[in-house]
Formats: C-alpha cells, structure tokens, sequence
C-alpha cells in the first residue's frame, strides 16, 4: 500500500528526492515519515511528519540536510535530501502509523518496499 521511489546512486554532495504515494482514504491522517537500514546496522529513524503538515521531526545525523513534506491532495509524501553524505548509503523506507515519541522501528504499524540509495565518495 506505500510505494517509495526516488533512490539512486548520486556522489558526496549531492542531492536526492524519495517519494512515498500513500493513499489518503488509508495514510491520511497518520504521521508518516522515512526509515533507513544500511548493510549490517538496525533501522533507524530518519523523518517523520504528522497529518497536518505542520510538525516535523528529524534525526540529528540529517537535521539541516533533509527536509520531509507531504502532499495530502496528492497522497504523497516526499523526503528532499541535499548534502548528502556516504554514511547515508542505506535502503530508505516509508512508514506510517508509528510512535513519534519512540522514534522506533518497532512502533511502525505499516511499511512500504525500501529503495536503495547510495552516495560515492
């Protein structure tokens, strides 16, 4: 039911946009937000948004970089992400539903497939 799209491969610097469609009839009141498991490591949070739009939360390693938005009309949710970094390679996932407070994987009632994203040094 959430589709993510956007990943790719870009270099140290650069810029990247992932996309989660998430179907207002189901997503749209929901925080929704991004998750991100890099080879060997736990999914960890990223960002998260709640329904309205107008409170945002970010992880400390991507404060300042990324920005996380949503699109209600559209059913979309977009995770802008500029200055990126190697240490950002990972497989990002749209999540929905969760325990802002917790800020855990665990707490994730709905997961969308992840897309890779990987940064060169």
């Amino acid at each position: 039911q959430l589709q993510a799209c956007g990943g790719g491969l870009v270099q140290a610097g650069g810029s990247l946009r992932l996309s989660c469609i998430a179907p207002v009839r189901t997503f749209g009141r929901f925080v929704m937000g991004w998750f991100r498991q890099a080879p060997g490591k736990e999914r960890e949070f990223v960002a998260a948004i709640l329904w309205s739009g107008l409170i945002t939360d970010y992880s400390d390693s991507v404060k300042g970089r990324f920005t996380i938005s949503r699109d209600n009309d559209k059913g979309t949710v977009f995770l802008q992400m500029n200055s990126l970094e190697p240490e950002d390679t990972a497989v990002y996932y749209c999540a929905a539903d969760f325990d802002l407070g917790k800020r855990t994987a665990g707490s994730v009632n709905y997961w969308g497939k992840g897309t890779q994203v990987t940064v060169s040094s």
